[in-house]
């Protein structure tokens, strides 16, 4: 058990941070997630994070960096903020942005600096939780995950590899619906 509650965390918070803006900081402690992630039980997970970090190493720094602001500060369809998907309806974007800052309240947590609807704040969140709650808000998001993974492979984009992990994990912790 211990090692499941270790194993979520680190991949959880690792696909988070991840999926977070590529900053000097970001590139500088690659190596290390690279280590730790290699340390994972499940093969399946290694080997998505492994294409993950090859793509990273075959396209440069230079060209990702122009990849993911392009995909994820210009392109309403692949950003990171699961609200925004379908704008269209503001009443319903508000109150699903609000069940989102209940997921954090409703665990102790809030988020200060960010939209509660940031999806590497939300995996930071389920990181930081039991096995069981990680599950619950997993779940909680899974629908919108798996829209923003159609349309991630719809544009191509390697961060395909960290929601399908983030998925895997979801299933891994039981957090499919029954």
């Amino acid at each position: 058990m211990a090692n499941q509650i270790e194993t979520h965390t680190k991949v959880l918070a690792s696909a988070s941070h991840l999926l977070e803006y590529p900053d000097m900081q970001w590139w500088n402690g690659l190596t290390a997630y690279r280590a730790v992630l290699g340390e994972l039980g499940r093969r399946q997970e290694q080997q998505m994070f492994g294409e993950f970090f090859d793509y990273l190493e075959q396209a440069g720094q230079k060209s990702y960096e122009e990849q993911y602001v392009r995909s994820f500060d210009f392109s309403q369809n692949t950003n990171l903020y699961l609200t925004t998907m379908e704008r269209t309806d503001f009443g319903k974007q508000s109150e699903e942005m609000h069940r989102y800052k209940n997921l954090f309240l409703s665990h102790g947590y809030d988020v200060d600096n960010q939209l509660p609807d940031y999806l590497p704040a939300l995996l930071e969140l389920a990181a930081a939780l039991p096995e069981k709650e990680a599950g619950e808000v997993l779940n909680a998001i899974k629908p919108r995950v798996e829209l923003l993974r159609k349309r991630f492979i719809e544009a191509k984009l390697v961060q395909v590899f960290l929601l399908d992990i983030v998925l895997t994990e979801t299933a891994a912790l039981g957090g499919e619906a029954a």
